[in-house]
C-alpha cells in the first residue's frame, strides 16, 4: 500500500513510500481509508517534540484521524463488518491515517455519520474527541458555565465552541479579524481580536479555559479564571499529575515536574487546577458525538482539501496556525 512516512525524527519531508498491507488482529479491523485530517499533532509527532510521551518506531507513517470503509473484520470483532463506513481517530500507539489502509481496533472507531461526506467526517474525530474529553470527562462543564476558548476559528476551536455551546456555556474566544464571522456563526458569545486587544483585560472570573497554543498566552489565561476554577491545554507542559495519571514513571514524573513548575506556581497563586490532555480513542464517545452531528446540533468545518501527494504543503499550512477550520487529506 502507498503511504506516507518519517525516516527520523526532524523537519523533514514526508516520503511516499511502499509499505506492507496491515495485518489484522482478533478485535480489529482493515480500514481502506478514504479521507484524513491533517492536525497540528502531526507535526508535533514528527518533529519529535512529544518523544517523551510517547516515542515511535521509524519508518512512521503519520497521521491521527481518518473517515473510510471497513473492507475485513478480525474474528473477534462484533460492531462492525465489512462494508460498513466508519470514522475514528487510533490510539496513540496505532497511528498512521496517511495510508491506503490502516488496521484499528474496533473499540476506536464508529459509524460514519450519515449525514456526512467522507471528507466532512474525517474532519470530526480527533478534534471532536479532545473537546468532548475536556468539556465532560475534565471539566464537566455545566449550563451557565463561562469559558474561553482560544484560537476559536481553528479545527478543535470551532468543534469545541459549538460543543460548549450544546452544553450550555457562555463561550468567549480569541481568533483574528479574518475568523471574527466564522466564530459568531458556530455560536461565539464574545470574540475578541488578538491582534488587537488583550483578552485577559476583558474577560474576568471565568469558569475554566480551553488552551491550544500553550506559552505566553497560557499563563496568561490564569488572570481571567476565578478560583477554584479549571484551565486544560494541548499546548502547555505536561506536569506531574499527568505523568502520574498517565503511569509513565517516576523520572518522567519528576522531569515533567521540574518543567513545569512555573505552571504549577501559577496555579497555586490564583488557586486555579490546570490540566494537560493528550486526547485517548474512543469509539463509544465517537458514537455520541455521532448523534450531535446527525441531529444537526454539530457541523464539521472545513478549510481546504489536498490530494495525498500534496501533503507536504498540507502540513505546512497547518504549521502557519491560519486555517478556519479543519485541513484534510484526501487518500483515495
Amino acid at each position: 500500500m502507498k503511504a506516507m512516512i518519517i525516516e527520523k525524527y526532524g523537519k523533514t519531508p514526508l516520503l511516499l513510500a511502499d509499505r506492507p498491507m496491515p495485518t489484522v488482529g482478533d478485535y480489529e479491523v482493515l480500514a481502506e481509508i478514504h479521507v484524513a485530517s491533517i492536525n497540528p499533532l502531526d507535526s508535533k509527532i514528527r518533529d519529535g517534540t512529544i518523544k517523551l510521551l510517547i516515542k515511535y518506531e521509524m519508518p512512521l507513517i503519520l497521521g491521527n484521524d481518518f473517515s473510510g470503509v471497513v473492507v475485513k473484520a478480525g474474528k473477534k470483532v462484533t460492531r462492525f463488518k465489512v462494508g460498513d463506513e466508519i470514522y475514528g481517530r487510533p490510539r496513540k500507539q496505532s497511528i498512521g491515517t496517511f495510508a491506503e489502509y490502516i488496521s484499528v481496533h474496533e473499540n476506536d472507531i464508529a459509524l460514519k455519520p450519515k449525514n456526512l461526506s467522507f471528507e466532512e467526517a474525517a474532519a470530526i474525530p480527533l478534534v471532536g474527541l479532545t473537546a468532548y474529553q475536556a468539556f465532560h470527562d475534565i471539566l464537566q462543564l455545566q449550563k451557565g458555565q463561562k469559558i474561553l476558548i482560544q484560537a476559536g476559528a481553528g479545527g478543535v476551536g470551532t468543534f469545541a465552541i459549538q460543543l460548549a455551546k450544546l452544553m450550555g456555556a457562555t463561550v468567549a474566544t480569541t481568533t483574528s479579524e479574518a475568523g471574527m464571522d466564522l466564530v459568531k456563526s458556530v455560536g461565539a458569545d464574545e470574540v475578541i481580536n488578538y491582534k488587537t486587544e488583550k483578552f485577559e483585560d476583558l474577560l474576568e472570573n471565568y469558569d475554566a479555559v480551553f488552551d491550544t497554543l500553550g506559552g505566553d498566552i497560557l499563563e496568561r489565561s490564569f488572570k481571567i479564571v476565578k478560583k477554584g476554577g479549571q484551565i486544560i491545554s494541548l499546548s502547555g507542559l505536561p506536569n506531574a499529575r499527568f505523568a502520574k495519571a498517565d503511569g509513565l514513571g517516576l523520572l518522567k514524573t519528576m522531569l515533567f515536574s521540574a518543567a513545569s513548575h512555573k505552571l504549577t506556581k501559577l496555579e497555586k497563586k490564583h488557586h486555579v487546577q490546570y490540566t494537560f490532555m493528550f486526547v485517548k480513542a474512543s469509539g463509544e464517545q465517537l458514537s455520541t458525538i455521532t448523534n450531535y452531528i446527525e441531529s444537526g446540533e454539530i457541523k464539521p468545518i472545513i478549510d481546504r482539501i489536498f490530494p495525498m501527494d500534496g501533503v507536504e504543503e498540507a502540513m505546512k499550512y497547518s504549521e502557519t496556525g491560519r486555517a478556519k477550520g479543519e485541513i484534510i487529506l484526501k487518500i483515495r
